[in-house]
């Protein structure tokens, strides 16, 4: 397989790409600052120090003054460099066995400048960089940096910090095959590769507008009233076809109640068990209620809520909606599809699920009870992405911080009030330590320093928090989505994230989190997007209002 740079680009925004299964020899991760006390002992069967949390300045090894942060074989390519604090010492990237880095700039420049037009050999340092602007791809989320520009490398690829390099990092990378011809790449991105990250940039911009549709698109739009307790077929497709969108319109007239009661659900070929089930605000990236944002695959904007996941089928595509509250209620469904040129019985089918707390028993039996299992699955596919929603209160302390509401260092806080502390953690094929391994929940989104406020709202192609309070107390709601850095598996596949607080916490000591009979409430729900081949095992079911509702106050709509 041979891969140009424009073919990498393109991955970043190919949504068509993730329900291909995974080749052999195709892995993906992340290699972090994450804290390496942290260890599963391989001679006791135990993981030890599990839930360290001091994850700002962790690397592989010295070497001489510097400090190696990565280090992969390749064919492979880096997808994402993410920092909450980058700083003015440098950083050197090694590419397939060179003594020479092919980019050799201070950390925090690598945020602001890349370097383009003339093979860096004929040019004076000072001229080696450009702005950066591709504002859709190289951003700042909430003080977190982000950089979504594909770095190749056929042989390996080596990254070196030097001192005063700043505090935490992730790079997010694929593994290709090892037949797999990858572009040279000498740290220069020529002519054609700006144009093509700038129409990358241009069609990231765009994501959740119309769009051009393929010559065999139809575009199906059904509205039904759906009594209580009642579930309605809205669209029934035959054929070897693929869904590009659904949308729900007329979206004013649901409430955040309604969005709980109503449940989404979509059957591929005649199974017997959805592939497709979540509340219905929910599957489209947040909750609870109608927040704005847009997002490469979901979004929702004043007009209508959309789904652009790639979701092909054999024989039949059949798309239910389920009323299990006391009132009828009117929904408008646009569901868009088209002719595949291939057989989808080669492809993976879409999955979507939203659960509360299912499958703690796995990551709590093996001694990790931190871990919050976002997703847990058993086949060969591709992960994707999660939408997390934290319903966290507590009551108001009687001492006030030095600063700020509760934040400030952690010796002027009077009350510990911030859920995000925990890493994610992906397990792929069984592995007993995770090859992603992260440094706290807003750093994987790709934002940074949430546990001081303010705390703001925000969207791109990639992330979004489209709902947070000014001081986050009651409801945040995150997403984050891989699309380029998807993550294969071939067996089976766990993503979890550390849950620091207990779901009731406080009691007689507010600054003391493990009480667990106070009035606080830290409390998680999730929806999780992924491809599974068709013989995979999907875990979760229908789950029932009780479980959807009653929880949670209700935010203010207009807040």
């Amino acid at each position: 397989m041979k891969l140009s740079f424009r073919d990498l680009i393109n991955r970043l925004d190919n949504l068509s790409e993730l329900a291909y299964p995974p080749m052999i020899g195709e892995s993906s991760g992340a290699q972090t600052s994450y804290n390496r006390d942290s260890i599963y002992n391989e001679s006791t069967g135990e993981y030890e120090n599990w839930d360290e949390n001091r994850d700002g300045e962790g690397f592989i090894r010295k070497e001489g003054d510097g400090f190696v942060v990565f280090e992969a074989d390749g064919p492979g390519v880096i997808w994402r460099v993410w920092s909450a604090n980058p700083q003015m010492g440098h950083i050197k990237i090694f590419l397939d066995g060179s003594k020479k880095p092919i980019i050799d700039t201070p950390f925090e420049h690598f945020f602001s400048r890349f370097q383009a037009g003339e093979s860096t050999a004929n040019l004076p340092d000072s001229d080696w960089y450009q702005y950066v602007n591709f504002p859709n791809l190289v951003y700042t989320l909430s003080r977190g940096r982000n950089r979504f520009i594909p770095i190749p490398y056929n042989r390996s690829c080596k990254i070196i910090f030097d001192r005063d390099w700043g505090r935490y990092f992730h790079f997010t990378y694929t593994t290709f095959p090892k037949d797999t011809d990858l572009p040279l790449f000498d740290g220069v991105y020529d002519r054609e590769a700006s144009k093509d990250l700038a129409q990358l940039d241009y069609r990231l911009y765009n994501r959740g507008r119309p769009k051009k549709e393929s010559s065999t698109s139809e575009n199906d739009y059904i509205t039904k009233i759906i009594a209580p307790g009642e579930t309605v077929t809205f669209t029934d497709i035959k054929g070897n076809r693929a869904i590009t969108e659904i949308s729900v319109y007329d979206i004013h007239s649901l409430t955040t109640e309604s969005l709980r009661e109503l449940a989404i659900s979509i059957y591929w070929d005649g199974e017997r068990s959805p592939s497709v089930w979540s509340p219905l605000g929910d599957f489209f990236g947040t909750a609870p209620g109608i927040n704005y944002y847009r997002s490469l695959p979901v979004g929702m904007t004043e007009g209508k809520f959309y789904s652009r996941w790639f979701m092909p089928f054999s024989s039949q595509a059949c798309i239910n909606i389920t009323n299990d509250g006391v009132e009828s209620r009117e929904v408008t469904l646009g569901v868009r599809h088209e002719t595949l040129a291939q057989n989808a019985d080669s492809l993976l089918r879409f999955h979507s699920k939203w659960h509360r707390d299912q499958l703690l028993e796995i990551p709590k039996n093996e001694g990790r009870t931190i871990d919050w299992p976002m997703l847990i699955t058993k086949g060969s596919g591709r992960f994707c992405g999660v939408h997390l929603h934290i319903w966290n209160v507590w009551e108001e302390p009687e001492k006030d911080a030095t600063r700020w509401w509760y934040g400030g260092r952690a010796d002027d806080k009077s009350v510990t009030t911030w859920w995000g502390e925990g890493d994610e953690k992906f397990f792929v094929d069984g592995e007993k330590f995770p090859s992603t391994f992260g440094t706290g929940s807003e750093d994987y989104i790709g934002y940074a320093w949430a546990a001081i406020p303010p705390f703001p709202r925000f969207e791109s192609p990639f992330a979004s928090q489209p709902q947070i309070e000014v001081d986050a107390k009651g409801h945040t709601s995150v997403n984050r989505f891989h699309i380029a850095d998807n993550i294969p598996f071939q067996k089976s596949f766990e993503a979890s994230i550390e849950r620091y607080m207990p779901e009731r916490w406080g009691g007689g000591d507010d600054s003391n989190i493990n009480f667990t009979d106070g009035n606080n409430v830290c409390m998680y729900d999730a929806v999780a997007y992924w491809y599974l081949d068709r013989d995979g095992k999907d875990p979760y079911g229908p789950l029932p209002l009780s479980e959807r509702l009653g929880y949670f106050d209700n935010p203010d709509p207009y807040s």
